[in-house]
């Protein structure tokens, strides 16, 4: 039996964000609550990841990310070392070209190491937290399958994608492999 954790980004995800929807349609999802969503600290972040997955199968165990939670994850692998079942990346930021005032200084430099188990990073071709070539540099370092899915902005609840059913099948395609 798969474990899925979502991963959510700066603010959280609202009802309407896809993620929120993915929680309400997969099999034993859960979202890892982080201490302050709007103040990110990149060390509780990891912390919260670590804890929430500790004493699981790591090799049934998913993660959902979009935005900074993919950044975390990032971070989580980095410093634990553990590997999972696959992740879906959604979103992430390219923090070296974000503005220092929105308070993510403690999560660069962004790892760009390898991470050692199957990964999708799935970006759009006009998100304003990242253009497209830093996403597909970073998804090159990550070691990640990438997948451009057009103009849907940060694809986050703005996006309109609702249930993104299209989301939930490159969650199936990565679980294939």
């Amino acid at each position: 039996m798969i474990h899925y954790f979502t991963l959510p980004g700066l603010g959280g995800s609202d009802s309407e964000h896809w993620q929120s929807k993915f929680e309400n349609v997969l099999p034993n999802c859960k979202r890892i609550e982080q201490i302050n969503w709007d103040k990110p600290n990149r060390d509780e972040w990891v912390n919260k990841i670590d804890a929430a997955v500790k004493g699981y199968d790591l090799s049934k165990v998913v993660f959902i990310s979009h935005s900074l939670g993919g950044i975390a994850l990032s971070h989580w692998v980095n410093t634990s070392n553990k590997k999972i079942k696959g992740a879906l990346i959604v979103a992430p930021p390219d923090l070296d070209n974000v503005s220092s005032d929105i308070g993510l200084d403690s999560f660069i430099p962004v790892p760009r190491k390898a991470i050692d188990f199957p990964t999708l990073f799935v970006a759009s071709s006009n998100d304003s937290w990242s253009d497209l070539n830093a996403s597909i540099n970073l998804a090159d370092k990550w070691g990640s399958e990438f997948v451009n899915i057009g103009a849907a902005g940060h694809i986050n609840s703005d996006s309109g994608l609702g249930e993104w059913k299209d989301g939930l099948g490159l969650l199936g395609n990565l679980l294939d492999e």
